[in-house]
Parts: C-alpha cells; structure tokens; sequence
C-alpha cells in the first residue's frame, strides 16, 4: 500500500469511526446492579453503554459501597465525579476525590474506588480498550 493510499485509507477509517454524531442518554440505558464489582462492597449501579472499543459510564456508590482493587491489563480508566466524595486508591496512594475531580488509571495500574459517605458518590467512567503490541 502507498503512503497516499495509506494516508486516504486512515481518513476513511477516522471519517467512518467519527462520521455520526452519537449521543449517549444515560437516562435511557438500563439500570445494572453489580454485586461487589471487582470484588469490592455492596451494589454498584451503572448505566453503561459498551462497544468494542469502549465502556462508558454512569455509575454510582452507594454510602459503604466499593469498586474493588483492580488492574487495567488491556485498558485504561478515566473517571469523572459527578458528584458526593470518595476515597481513591492507585497503586500505593490513596487520595480523596471530590465533585468535579477527574481521575486517571493507565494500563498496567491498579486502582479501587470507595465512597466511604453518607451521600451518594455519583461518577462518570470511559474505559477504552487499547492494542496490545502483538495487535498492531
């Protein structure tokens, strides 16, 4: 394949990925309870919507809820509070994570999310799936 062809075939392909504007209304996906997801405690409620190379979102901890500990082999996560206060461990730190912080979990780290609150800990997540080296 050419340079030029190559080049024009990648526009395609970016065109095609990103061609249709896609609104995601959470509203409308239905409700999953996860029982102790990733081993962590309690319920975790999602609206998500997944395809082959993303999961996106909405969850929620309940007061006493957790995301177990965890490492992203294959991807990575990106959440986004929405609202209430939780406790973050990544690796060997545990940092608080408030309404409007934004946490990030690259491949091969290991994080686990807590709300240890009264109030809901309301987030937003992407966890995209990335090419393994032996992929490409």
């Amino acid at each position: 394949m050419s340079a030029f062809t190559q080049s024009t075939y990648r526009q395609q392909v970016i065109l095609i990925l990103y061609g249709d504007i896609m609104i995601i209304d959470f509203n409308k996906i239905e409700t999953t309870v996860i029982k102790n997801f990733r081993g962590g405690e309690k319920n975790t409620k999602a609206n998500m919507f997944v395809d082959e190379h993303n999961k996106i979102m909405r969850g929620v901890l309940e007061k006493g809820c957790s995301i177990g500990l965890h490492t992203h082999e294959t991807n990575s996560e990106i959440i986004y509070i929405l609202s209430g206060v939780g406790k973050m461990i990544y690796d060997d730190t545990v940092e608080i994570i408030k309404k409007g912080d934004c946490h990030y979990c690259p491949v091969g780290h290991t994080h686990s999310l807590i709300n240890a609150n009264d109030e809901d800990l309301v987030f937003f997540a992407v966890v995209p799936e990335h090419k393994k080296k032996n992929d490409e």
